[in-house]
């Protein structure tokens, strides 16, 4: 069985996430522990709320250090929702600019949508080789709950880089929905929320690991 830490840096939604990914098979703890996080298997770093306030909990507890560290080590790293958002650039949220983590190049921005927070169920386009939907057609719904999101993502192959497989949602206009981009991989929704599909994705996440 693979352990999996969930980080605790403040930001809600660790129980339920801590309980999909029981269910999917692995030993998990919701832990801030440097080491604990640094030694799993697997991290999944979830997120709610604003994009500048999960960056001041992240960083109280060290976390963009932790996940840094792992990839460094090829080490895998589960983003959830704002724990996706932050793993981009920069979010701008009410005119206020915040750094993100900076794993990948990007801005969360407000969706230009009529109706906001996005909240409910929504189809994804999954590229074709996705490991996370491995199994999951494209009429498989996911739970979402967001007003912000990256709608530009631009990151291409380079020399022993492949290009990552990017995942794309619709409200109002494009979204990523998930990115996989090897020990890295995250998603806008909420796989923990999202009934039986959600346990296929967490499922196939674990055996990556």
């Amino acid at each position: 069985m693979v352990n999996v830490v969930v980080l605790d840096y403040g930001s809600g939604n660790l129980r339920s996430a801590e309980r999909a990914l029981a269910r999917a098979g692995a030993e998990v703890s919701v832990t801030a522990d440097f080491k604990a996080a640094m030694e799993a298997d697997g991290l999944v770093v979830p997120g709610v709320g604003a994009f500048s306030a999960c960056m001041r909990g992240l960083k109280a507890v060290r976390g963009e250090q932790v996940i840094g560290r792992r990839l460094a080590g090829g080490r895998p790293v589960l983003g959830i929702c704002v724990g996706m958002q932050i793993l981009f650039a920069e979010g701008v949220e009410h005119g206020e600019h915040t750094e993100g983590c900076g794993e990948w190049p990007g801005v969360v921005e407000r969706l230009d949508a009529p109706i906001l927070p996005h909240m409910g169920w929504n189809t994804v386009q999954a590229p074709e080789g996705s490991v996370l939907f491995a199994g999951l057609d494209a009429a498989t719904r996911f739970y979402f709950v967001h007003s912000y999101g990256v709608r530009k993502f631009d990151l291409e192959a380079g020399p022993g880089f492949a290009q990552p497989l990017v995942t794309w949602a619709e409200h109002g206009v494009p979204f990523v929905a998930a990115v996989e981009n090897g020990p890295l991989m995250a998603t806008q929704f909420h796989p923990e929320k999202s009934g039986d599909a959600g346990a296929v994705l967490l499922k196939n996440w674990l055996g990556t690991l």
